[in-house]
């Protein structure tokens, strides 16, 4: 009975037919691979770049600390020049008077 069946199926459809559809199966497959190993590469991808992105926050961190660090550093240092020019401006006055 199924025998019967495949046969009367194999008799409406045409052997071309079959083959076109194997063929369509067969690309199916192939850009199911093709677009299995693009979204593998592009979530690698992605990954790289949170990676790369978390590395980036943490050197601004450092950066910013770095930079709060020579603020603070310049206004030291421009303090002291500060207080040398008005020990240098004191003393050529002393000279002057």
């Amino acid at each position: 009975m199924a025998l019967n069946a495949t046969e009367q199926l194999t008799d409406q459809v045409p052997v071309d037919d079959f083959q076109a559809l194997e063929d369509k199966i067969y690309r199916t497959i192939e850009m199911y691979k093709a677009a299995r190993k693009a979204q593998e590469a592009a979530e690698r991808d992605a990954q790289r770049a949170r990676l790369q992105l978390e590395e980036r926050d943490e050197q601004l961190v450092t950066l910013r600390r770095e930079a709060v660090q020579l603020k603070k550093e310049r206004e030291a240092i421009r303090g002291r020049v500060e207080k040398m020019l008005e020990q240098i401006e004191s003393i050529a006055e002393e000279r002057a008077s």
